[in-house]
């Protein structure tokens, strides 16, 4: 299911987490090759992506929320 990003954090190893309207969180990580998100890596890169919406294989599966910082 397609939800929009409305927001982001880190987890505790700096990582970027985008923040789904749905409650769930999901990483969005530029890990070339395997995941091409250079986006993620500048603040005006993240702010740009807001209300993009990212599959959400949590909402697929039924999880509950997710806890956000």
């Amino acid at each position: 299911m397609q939800q929009p990003i409305t927001g982001y954090h880190t987890d505790d190893e700096g990582h970027w987490v985008a923040q789904l309207a749905c409650g769930h969180n999901q990483h969005v990580r530029h890990n070339p090759p395997w995941q091409e998100r250079p986006w993620v890596i500048t603040p005006e890169g993240r702010k740009d992506m807001l209300g993009s919406r990212l599959e959400c294989k949590k909402c697929d599966q039924g999880a509950p929320m997710d806890e956000r910082p």
